[in-house]
Order: C-alpha cells, then sequence, then structure tokens
C-alpha cells in the first residue's frame, strides 16, 4: 500500500521548529508509515542539524516528485527566504514571512493531491505580524487559504480525542456564541474526520456547559437544553451515536476509559485541560474542516530555548503519526 506524503512546514526559522524536525525525521520508525516530506529552508535545516549532532543530509527540490523519501535525507523543498545569520530567539518579520510562505506552498501541494496531509512545526503570532501578515495563526491562515468558513480546533493526546465548539473567546463570550448550529456542525466535522480515518460509527460524547450539564435546569439559564440538546437530538436521528448533554466531570474519565471516540466540549478550557493533564508533550492539535488533513505540535516556538538543540520533538512524531491515521483511508 502506497504511504501518504505528509508535508511538514517548518515553522519560524527562529524558533525550534527546524530542530524539533531534525530530530523527528532521524527517527527510522517513521517512514515505514509516511513519506515526509518538508517545506522549508534547507541552509537552516542543515544548521539545525549540526546544532542537534544529526548525521542526516537536506536534500533540495522543488516538487514532490523528485523526493525520495529514504531515511537519512531530508527532502526539502527550499524556498531560501532566511538569511544564514537569522538569529535564533529574537522576533523576525523576515521569519514570520518565511513561516507563512511554507504554509502557502503546503496548502498549494495540498490542493493538488500532493500530499495525503500537512503536519506544521509552530510559527510565532507576532513575528507573523511583523511581516504583515495579521492572523492569530495557523488555523486562520489555512481556513483562508482553502476558502473554509469555518473550522472546529480538536486536540488528541494518549486515549483521548476532544473537539471544541469554542475556543480562544473569553468565557462569557463563549457561552453567548454557542448556539445548537454550532454544536451540530461542529460534532458532524468530528464524525466525518473519524469515518474518513477508518472508525465508521464512532462514538461522540458532547460535554454541558454548566456544572452536572445543568441539572435539569437547577445551574445556569437552561443553556443545555437551548443550546445543545437540539445539536443531539439531530444528530442521533442522522443514525450517529452521540450522547449527551453530559456532565464534564465525569465525561473525561469516561472517555480515557475507553467509552467514547471523541467529546465535544464547549470552550477552551473545558477541552484543553484534560488533554494537557494526559501529557503536553504528545499533545497534537488538528484542525478539522478543512479538504486536507493537518495536525500540528501543540507547542510554541520557545525562543527561550531555540537554537540549543534542547528541543523535545516528541510532540511533532505525535502530530506526524496521528497525521497519519486520520489521513482518509
Amino acid at each position: 500500500m502506497r504511504k501518504p506524503i505528509v508535508g511538514i512546514t517548518m515553522g519560524d526559522a527562529a524558533g525550534v521548529g527546524p530542530e524539533v524536525v531534525m530530530k523527528a525525521l532521524a527517527r527510522r520508525d517513521l517512514y515505514e508509515s509516511l513519506d515526509p516530506l518538508v517545506i522549508g529552508d534547507a541552509k537552516r535545516l542543515e544548521l539545525a542539524g549540526r546544532i542537534t549532532g544529526s548525521t542526516l543530509q537536506v536534500r533540495r527540490i522543488r516538487t514532490p516528485a523528485e523526493a525520495r523519501y529514504v531515511h537519512g535525507t531530508v527532502d526539502c523543498i527550499d524556498l531560501d527566504l532566511v538569511p544564514a545569520d537569522l538569529p535564533f530567539g529574537q522576533l523576525s518579520g523576515i521569519a514570520g514571512h518565511a513561516a507563512f510562505e511554507y504554509v502557502v506552498r503546503a496548502v498549494a501541494l495540498a490542493n493538488t493531491g500532493a500530499l495525503a496531509a500537512i503536519c506544521t512545526a509552530p510559527l510565532n503570532k507576532e513575528a507573523l505580524h511583523a511581516a504583515g501578515h495579521g492572523y492569530p495563526g495557523h488555523t486562520e491562515l489555512l481556513a483562508e487559504l482553502t476558502g473554509t468558513p469555518e473550522v472546529s480546533m480538536l486536540l488528541m493526546a494518549p486515549r483521548l480525542r476532544v473537539i471544541h465548539v469554542t475556543t480562544h473567546v473569553g468565557l462569557i463570550d463563549a457561552v453567548a456564541r454557542i448556539d445548537a448550529g454550532l454544536v451540530q456542525r461542529t460534532i458532524a466535522r468530528g464524525h466525518e474526520l473519524l469515518v474518513r480515518a477508518g472508525i465508521p460509527e464512532p462514538r461522540i460524547a458532547v460535554c454541558g456547559i454548566n456544572p452536572h450539564a445543568g441539572e435539569g435546569g437547577l445551574f445556569g439559564r437552561g443553556e443545555e437544553q437551548e443550546k445543545i440538546a437540539p445539536a443531539v437530538a439531530a444528530c442521533t436521528a442522522r443514525g450517529w451515536k452521540v450522547f449527551g448533554p453530559l456532565p464534564a466531570d465525569t465525561l473525561f474519565f469516561r472517555a480515557v476509559r475507553g467509552d467514547f471516540d471523541l467529546v465535544v466540549a464547549m470552550y477552551h478550557d473545558q477541552g484543553h485541560g484534560p488533554v494537557k493533564v494526559l501529557g503536553l508533550e504528545a499533545g497534537v492539535n488538528v484542525t478539522v474542516g478543512l479538504p486536507f488533513v493537518r495536525t500540528s505540535v501543540d507547542h510554541g516556538t520557545a525562543f527561550d530555548i531555540a537554537g540549543t538543540g534542547l528541543a523535545d520533538e516528541q510532540s511533532l512524531i505525535e502530530a506526524l503519526r496521528q497525521a497519519v491515521a486520520l489521513s482518509p483511508r
């Protein structure tokens, strides 16, 4: 069976992205399940290799068709945007623009079917803005590049998948933003992703907003019955295995135990907290709703250790594995 080609964007060149890419691709076992293709700057990868003591060779190519996908050689579509003397650990508009261009090229390749998935190393939002690209982060950039009106964030940890109805908004604003339509669309995006990934009848549990999922109206202002229950009913009417609204304090325990394939969290900390307790170093961020699979490390550019060789590659390794696991069968 043909292995999926996963495009790896190098991220901010002043951060730890180049180092974790070189460290991750030193793992021979990764090549058993995927063909990795880096979109970035070859000379920065070579520098990261020297910093980390890597024996990998970086091979400059122009198209995926030129790649060899052999362990020991890193195939890199070299955009050559970063000067050799760019310092690590310092905010740079040059690095921000380069990170933007890596994503643009990766999306163009994915849109043609040349890539089965994209896996992103971290970029820096301030650097992105310094370069004149006013996006909050990868997610919004990817949505605009693909013309996708609405996407969802899904976090993965060992034994747990959590998709979010809302993310980077205040708690009061999140409750106001949630409605039955948004909840239903979020459930549908998660259901579609898991079905494409080979789980034909995913079991999906939906969190309530209030303590004890409102306790029959004792807590809150009826949000569960107004905003969540209609969405669950609409999904179960389609024959899907969707349960809720359920109390979040026990729901995550049940999900980790194996009762559910996916949890639908209503707001940022409700979903992020349990995932990060299970393992920050192995967390993976997935953007759901794009026309292709996109996974990402669940950490930032780590300017404080960039260029030292100390960055941990485990999150990128997990992101690559999940890119393969979630790719359409």
